[in-house]
């Protein structure tokens, strides 16, 4: 195994450490490329740099539950009530968008798919498109119908698409409340209309916020939308003015989901960014728009004021170089699996932290690129603080026995030769 110390601060200065079989240690120093970075860390611990209940912020006087995030780590900033169950309204399609988005990465739909709307989906009421049964719109128009102005016939309809109903469909955004740890959320529908079993909580709120947002940073282009037009060629125009105003009001701001009922009143699930650094602000139970536009934009404000995201790796950067035994190349590039950077506050200086690389000294054929064959860690003192995996940067087949024979033979002369 081995295990490279780097001070952030000068990340040219790399110890490295070869721990053999036998627990022998032999020291060596190396030289590596500098490591910039941007974005999200899958495995974050939670670092405590300044709030607590005690010193917390005054902020989301008037909701009933609320929570501020740091998109990049998962790092709560802010939060009050974040774990009490409430009405989520319209919100709830911040799942059903992870689900369509999640479709789409796995070739199961494309934007371009033309959705045929039921007789069911035609006929939901609250906020919507107006679709008409059996009325035809592409994949890509229903999204923008939910993200700009939450349609609840657009989000039935394509939960339909993906999952031929939307009960079987909302088995799926229960599934995935499960895989991501939302503990206190259950959905018994795709838009948030209300219903005395359908809820969830600001905390899990901001977690499929950050799933969404961290593996589909594209579903932005089509909630920072602040007007469109759909059917603009027929006879039924439809002007889209988002319900968000935020995303025209607030410098940074491109998302995500406002949603309003009787039972959960005002809510919005919010994200901006600004240099490296983004964050999700949830707000629920508020008692106007009004209101919870500007108490949003105070834990926006508060976020930007506090602290600042210090990239340390970005995905597919190259960490080392690894010896591939039996392999078609003997080396390959260990990269990073994922984006990552740190969270400090504005005066708070990143120098007293170090990266450690955990790398086997040789790895067999054949290599998979998808499976971790180390990590690397961030760490104040002996306190780690972000784990990412490392992977090959391609995959490598095992050497056909030609290979391996030619290479023997190689060897063999050049070893001769120096004798």
């Amino acid at each position: 195994m081995i295990i490279k110390q780097i001070n952030i601060k000068n990340p040219l200065s790399v110890k490295t450490i070869i721990i053999d079989k036998g627990g022998m240690y032999m020291k060596r120093y190396l030289k590596v490329i500098a490591i910039y970075a941007l974005c999200l860390s899958v495995f974050f611990c939670s670092i405590n740099i300044g709030y607590t209940e005690e010193n917390q912020p005054a902020l989301a006087l008037n909701a009933k539950s609320a929570v501020l995030m740091d998109a990049n780590t998962g790092q709560i900033l802010f939060e009050k009530n974040s774990h009490n169950k409430l009405p989520p309204a319209s919100i709830t399609k911040v799942m059903s968008l992870l689900l369509i988005m999640e479709a789409i990465e796995q070739g199961a739909i494309s934007l371009t798919d033309i959705v045929t709307a039921s007789e069911n989906a035609s006929a939901m009421g609250g906020s919507q498109i107006f679709l008409e049964t059996n009325e035809q719109m592409t994949v890509k128009d229903l999204l923008t119908g939910i993200s700009v102005v939450s349609g609840n016939d657009a989000t039935v309809a394509m939960a339909e698409h993906i999952a031929g109903t939307e009960a079987e469909f909302v088995k799926m955004m229960n599934q995935k409340a499960v895989e991501l740890g939302m503990k206190n959320t259950n959905f018994v529908n795709c838009h948030g209309l209300s219903d005395s079993n359908h809820y969830s909580t600001a905390y899990d709120i901001a977690i499929m916020s950050r799933e969404l947002l961290k593996n589909y940073p594209q579903i932005t282009e089509f909630t920072r939308i602040y007007s469109d037009y759909l059917r603009k060629d027929s006879e039924r125009p439809l002007w889209l003015v988002n319900t968000n105003r935020l995303v025209k009001f607030y410098e940074g701001a491109d998302g995500l989901k406002t949603g309003y009922t009787n039972d959960a009143k005002y809510c919005l699930s919010a994200t901006a960014k600004k240099d490296d650094l983004r964050v999700i602000a949830v707000v629920m139970g508020e008692p106007s728009s009004q209101i919870r536009n500007k108490e949003i934009s105070e834990m926006f404000n508060y976020a930007f004021s506090k602290y600042k995201s210090e990239s340390v790796i970005r995905k597919g950067e190259i960490v080392d170089q690894i010896f591939v035994n039996k392999g078609r190349d003997n080396l390959v590039n260990v990269v990073a699996d994922e984006d990552l950077v740190l969270l400090l506050k504005k005066n708070e200086n990143s120098a007293a932290y170090t990266k450690e690389i955990y790398l086997p000294e040789r790895i067999n054929a054949p290599v998979n690129n998808v499976e971790p064959m180390g990590y690397l860690t961030i760490n104040n003192g002996q306190k780690e603080l972000a784990r990412i995996s490392l992977v090959a940067e391609h995959s490598i087949d095992r050497a056909k026995f030609t290979t391996l024979s030619a290479r023997i033979i190689e060897y063999w002369f050049k070893t001769h030769k120096t004798n």
